[in-house]
């Protein structure tokens, strides 16, 4: 015969399980609630993009970069509102993205013809040379050694300005070949005396002032690091893109990356 205590016992254990069973169930919901809600706000724009792009090109105008997504304020309030909070700085994950844009580069960029590597996107625009070029600057002028004034100096001495049109000079003379293994050997360089800092956490509050820009942190200046990579990778996929921007005819209206503009000129 089952005691009423056991009955007790198994009776709260079920009431609990459907609780968090309700509670599970609830953030699966919501979850889904806000993923809805999110696809249904792409899926009205895109929407609205398509019948304005047609809208244009029935009138014989270029159409608007829509598909470049270059959102107003309002409309990344209502896509991001309540979704995940940015990626925090993390030292190793900043290395780990420094790690692989040589690899990234010398991949796209190693053996294309000279047509791929050294056109533009017109007049005062760089090439896919002219950007190895300008990363490979910022190797030996700017990264590690804006790191050091900060940990040596602080405040007190102001970085030095950076050239970012250097490279239009010392890379004359160069094959892209060259440029490729360059980069590779001085971001291998810096990487193994980042690492040599010992950096605490407490490090990345340090900080450092800009000629331009003033009081800057080095965690800011690390994490730009891995981002202006990041810039000048879009802007090889653009100029690159943009060779073929007369050959893929009207389809060029559906390709975003060639209506994007100005994101890293």
């Amino acid at each position: 015969m089952v005691s009423p205590r056991k009955i007790s016992s198994d009776s709260s254990r079920s009431r609990r399980v459907l609780a968090g069973g309700t509670l599970a169930s609830a953030a699966r919901g919501s979850a889904v609630v806000l993923w809805m809600e999110v696809a249904i706000i792409f899926a009205a724009r895109y929407a609205a993009g398509l019948a304005m792009i047609v809208e244009q090109l029935g009138r014989g105008q270029r159409p608007d970069s829509f598909f470049c997504f270059n959102l107003s304020p309002q409309h990344q309030a209502d896509i991001y509102g309540g979704m995940a909070t940015l990626t925090e700085f993390n030292l190793d994950e900043t290395i780990a993205v420094l790690t692989r844009t040589p690899a990234t580069l010398d991949t796209l960029l190693r053996g294309l013809p000279e047509s791929w590597v050294r056109n533009n996107e017109g007049k005062d625009t760089w090439s896919a040379f002219d950007i190895v070029g300008h990363l490979i600057v910022g190797e030996r002028t700017d990264w590690m050694q804006r790191a050091r004034i900060i940990l040596e100096n602080g405040e007190a001495r102001p970085f030095d300005p950076f050239d970012r049109f250097a490279q239009l000079k010392e890379s004359q003379n160069k094959s892209l070949e060259q440029l490729l293994d360059d980069f590779v050997r001085l971001r291998r360089e810096n990487l193994a005396a980042l690492k040599a800092l010992n950096l605490q956490p407490e490090d990345m509050n340090r900080r450092g002032r800009h000629p331009a820009l003033g009081v800057v942190t080095l965690s800011q200046l690390l994490a730009t690091w891995a981002v202006h990579d990041l810039t000048h990778v879009h802007q090889l996929s653009r100029v690159m893109a943009h060779q073929y921007r007369d050959a893929v005819g009207p389809w060029s209206a559906y390709l975003g990356v060639l209506q994007c503009s100005g994101h890293s000129s």
